[in-house]
């Protein structure tokens, strides 16, 4: 079913007539469809386009979905959606959508398939899942997936007996920072979103956090809302950033040296006498050694390593200090950088600490409190798995997550164990994990691949089966805990049928279960309809009116949760074994690792290379919106920032088309450059998810380069597994 821009711009004129019911913020999605009659309805749901989950309203006419909105009653939106959430709708109506199972036809890679139905697809993959169980044991499968898909097939894998289920959300992104906070506060940075209080903060520290391109919907809101209201921003990032060009203090660091300014600041601010003495006293353990161990990081010493003005660093950890307890030092997101990442974040939590943030307004707003009742359907316990799973490695902190690399190192070895198929769900693995050429010897390695996506990939082109899942539109998914200031719920419903022959992941999941003689571990009921019933099960357990939540609000709040600051009678807890936050960490130190955070050097790039730095673009999520219609027409390809000093010396123009050249000989295929006098000059800046070498996604196939070719090199933090991403450097190298 095409669904052109022609047809869009149509449906939404015809919506006019109920612009003032749009704009009304507290208006039941039901009483809305009431009130413009004909074929109109509203379906409140909830956002995939990016992982932040936000509550959207689906205006569907003639059962076509015409426009997406932010759901007012849902924290995560407010009322409002940024262009990614808009451009669901271009996602739900993708030609180049996988729109049929297909069967590999040919050798692995050249992209032959045929079509199948799903009840012979299904019976195929239960079939080979089946013989390597009994040849090789269930340990021998893996699996690695990110959002919502993750849940169902994780059913399946445990179901049989294998646990080596790993998510690179963790080892490529936030697991490295949430560990650090578990073992400062024993609590993570927050869970559906950070619990940082931008509304409230007089002083807010960013360190590599791109806020304003990193669309997180409403932590952008409060931000801009904090920056309206005259609160200060502090930036350190080699680039000037969106956010760098709001800020009363940009730091242009020498990447790489974060952890000698982070515990510098902490260096002035204890022996200035800036910190809170009476948190530090009631809530931390630890902070004479700390004290201690900082006193060797002085400002002189600091700007030489970071090659930072010395009075700069002063100047701005004493403004931060000044307004302390209504700061906050940003916990930040994307944490794979140096292979030293643990205790960077840790020294972001003590600093967060020693200014008292934790608990008070402005700073970081407390976990809220909720309980929700026990609810898996009456699901049999999983079998136990019959040998240890893989997936934390040799990293005594890697999370429960697991470490996606150490899956794919097993793939290649077969040590300790092997690993015979994967079952790859929502994440595009070359486009996700360092050294693709490692990745791909290990799919080649594989006895069965199966992927479980929306769109023709890279990726999924390499696995034996491809089963097309339907796009968060058509699906039901489930009853969300969200958990920002206050606890809620939320669901996710379908606005329009499955497209084509496309199924939701948890059809698919219960599906294979039956095949695989499972039938304990599927959904319970029949038919397409079997999720909800079970969602309203879940409802029900939890005390929640469904059918209030499905057709009038699509968000409900759990009364008496909200309490973000600490009071007498609403003292902090902390799960650590002190019940204190651990600001000496003995856990680090019984397993050889530096209580407190030491600086370490890093490899840095000589002469004529550049380190190559990557970041997000707002319009697009990772690779997985390239291929999206209208946001690919609002950026259709990445650019390459370049110093305009080095862009002189090496003759290079702005706008001229470049090819990028890193240490391995890896080249990448054409960019355009951006030169400009806001990023240092040892470093080149690309947006991350561009140049797909996937010939079915039509737009995204070609459009820009690929920023995660040329990461073929990366260091493992030893506390967490996390992938230090950023030691990679790059050469110029100008098209003929």
């Amino acid at each position: 079913m095409a669904f052109s821009r022609r047809s869009f711009l149509k449906y939404a004129a015809m919506s006019a007539g109920g612009a003032a019911l749009a704009d009304t913020p507290f208006i039941s999605a039901e009483a809305r469809a009431k009130a413009e009659g004909g074929n109109v309805k509203y379906v409140p749901t909830s956002c995939e386009m990016c992982f932040w989950k936000c509550g959207a309203v689906a205006k569907v006419v003639d059962g076509k979905v015409v426009k997406l909105e932010g759901n007012p009653f849902h924290p995560q939106s407010r009322g409002k959606l940024c262009a990614r959430g808009q451009g669901g709708i271009g996602q739900l109506y993708d030609e180049d959508r996988l729109k049929h199972p297909m069967i590999i036809d040919g050798p692995r890679g050249a992209g032959k398939y045929r079509e199948a139905s799903w009840d012979e697809a299904l019976t195929y993959v239960a079939k080979k899942l089946k013989a390597i169980a009994a040849k090789h044991g269930p340990e021998s499968i893996g699996m690695m997936s990110h959002g919502s898909p993750g849940d169902y097939f994780t059913n399946v894998l445990k179901a049989m007996g294998s646990h080596n289920i790993a998510f690179p959300s963790f080892a490529q992104c936030k697991g490295i920072r949430d560990e650090a906070w578990l073992l400062t506060y024993g609590h993570k940075p927050g869970s559906s979103c950070e619990q940082v209080d931008l509304e409230n903060s007089r002083v807010i520290v960013l360190i590599g956090t791109h806020l304003g391109e990193n669309m997180h919907n409403s932590q952008n809101q409060e931000f801009a809302e904090a920056i309206g209201r005259g609160a200060k921003i502090i930036c350190v990032d080699p680039r000037y950033s969106t956010a760098a060009s709001k800020a009363a203090f940009w730091l242009p660091i020498k990447p790489g040296t974060d952890t000698a300014l982070l515990l510098t600041w902490i260096n002035i601010i204890i022996s200035e006498n800036w910190y809170d003495k009476e948190y530090v006293e009631k809530y931390t353990e630890g902070f004479e050694q700390v004290k201690e161990a900082v006193k060797q990081y002085t400002p002189e010493w600091a700007a030489q390593e970071t090659e930072l003005p010395m009075r700069q660093i002063v100047e701005s950890v004493r403004e931060l200090s000044r307004y302390a307890p209504n700061v906050v030092v940003h916990p930040g997101r994307h944490y794979s950088w140096y292979g030293n990442d643990t205790q960077r974040a840790r020294a972001v939590a003590i600093l967060n600490a020693l200014l008292g943030t934790w608990g008070r307004k402005g700073g970081m707003w407390l976990p809220p409190k909720a309980k929700f009742a026990k609810f898996n359907d009456d699901t049999p316990a999983y079998p136990p798995a019959s040998k240890p799973p893989l997936i934390k490695g040799n990293f005594p902190f890697a999370g429960g997550e697991g470490v996606t690399q150490v899956l794919r190192d097993a793939t290649i070895t077969g040590k300790p164990y092997p690993i015979k198929a994967w079952f790859v769900a929502g994440t595009n693995l070359m486009k996700t994990l360092p050294d693709q050429r490692l990745t791909r010897k290990a799919i080649d390695n594989l006895d069965f691949f199966v992927a479980v996506d929306l769109f023709p990939t890279e990726t999924v082109m390499l696995a034996d089966v491809i089963l097309p899942e339907c796009t968060y539109l058509e699906r039901h998914d489930g009853l969300f805990k969200i958990k920002t200031r206050e606890a809620g719920v939320a669901i996710r419903q379908p606005a329009v049928e499955p497209m084509y022959d496309s199924k939701p992941a948890w059809w698919i999941g219960s599906e294979l279960c039956k095949k695989l003689g499972l039938n304990e571990y599927a959904v319970k009921g029949n038919g397409m309809d079997a999720w909800e019933g079970r969602m309203r099960r879940q409802a029900k357990a939890w005390g929640i009116d469904y059918d209030k939540l499905a057709k009038h609000t699509g968000y409900v709040t759990i009364p008496g949760s909200e309490r973000p600051y600490i009071t007498a009678d609403n003292q902090p807890v902390f799960n650590t074994f002190s019940e204190k936050i651990e600001l000496y960490s003995e856990d680090l130190e019984e397993e050889g690792f530096d209580p407190v955070p030491q600086y370490e050097e890093i490899e840095h790039p000589e002469k004529g290379m550049y380190r190559l730095i990557y970041g997000r673009s707002p319009v697009h999520t990772f690779s997985r919106t390239i291929n999206t219609q209208w946001l690919w027409e609002l950026e259709k390809e990445n650019e390459v920032w370049l110093n305009k000093k080095e862009a002189v010396r090496l003759g290079v123009k702005n706008g001229e088309y470049v090819r990028l050249e890193n240490q391995d000989g890896v080249r990448s295929n054409k960019i355009k450059t951006k030169v400009t006098e806001r990023i240092r000059h040892d470093c080149v800046y690309m947006v991350h998810g561009f140049g797909h070498n996937a010939p079915r996604m039509k737009r995204a196939n070609g459009s820009g380069a690929d920023d995660q070719k040329l990461i073929t090199k990366y260091i493992e933090d030893p506390i967490t597994g996390g992938t230090g991403m950023r030691v990679n450097f790059v050469k110029i190298i100008k098209e003929a």
